[in-house]
């Protein structure tokens, strides 16, 4: 059996287990990290260095740490119906783009309004900062909505790792942007996968904390 180290309301342990949602694979989920802690205890950080959540270990020893690296690993591993990973190597290509659109572009952009409106006490909170994020949000969302016009789902007409990433990152904007202008592709793009049972059980029902 495999086991999660990471707390549930981490996005990046959300994007683990979602894809071990979708999977259906047997799991330990432990909780480590923010409020629970330990995450810098010696034991945790000789399975990875960085002291960040998840890290994945196997039954066997393995670890591995860094959350899309883990959807891909357990995709590549598990997935032999293709289920999230493309067997086209074009789409897998465009899985892989948007995955990592969400490290460099998404993620940051809505990281400030996320510690500003959720983390923050509202009497400490820069007003400034947190509306600067929810403008470069709406620009990298705008984005992804040009992209839902032309494909069902982020990497063509069926759903695939690559759309995990960026739909908690929609989860946290519906949320934290409530000026947004209209994105009907986005919308009708969010509507679908967030109805999938797997989201629900692992993002869709926790609150950001």
């Amino acid at each position: 059996m495999i086991k999660i180290w990471g707390r549930k309301t981490s996005s990046n342990v959300q994007k683990t287990m979602w894809a071990v949602g979708e999977l259906g694979l047997a799991h330990e989920r432990i909780d480590i990290g923010g409020p629970f802690g330990r995450n810098k205890e010696a034991f945790y950080l000789a399975m990875n260095p960085n002291g960040l959540v998840p890290t994945l270990e196997e039954d066997d020893g393995f670890r591995l740490w860094e959350s899309n690296s883990i959807v891909r690993y357990l995709a590549g591993k598990y997935d032999t119906g293709g289920v999230l990973e493309p067997r086209d190597p074009r789409q897998r290509a465009l899985a892989n783009q948007w995955m990592d659109w969400q490290l460099s572009v998404l993620g940051p952009a809505i990281t400030p309004a996320f510690f500003g409106l959720i983390r923050t006490p509202a009497e400490k909170r820069d007003m400034a900062a947190i509306k600067a994020s929810q403008e470069k949000t709406i620009a990298a969302m705008t984005i992804l909505d040009a992209q839902l016009a032309k494909t069902e789902y982020v990497a063509g007409p069926n759903f695939t790792y690559g759309d995990i990433p960026v739909a908690i990152m929609c989860y946290r904007y519906v949320q934290l942007v409530p000026d947004r202008p209209p994105t009907p592709h986005l919308d009708r793009w969010y509507a679908a996968v967030s109805s999938r049972r797997a989201f629900k059980d692992h993002v869709g029902s926790i609150p950001l904390s």
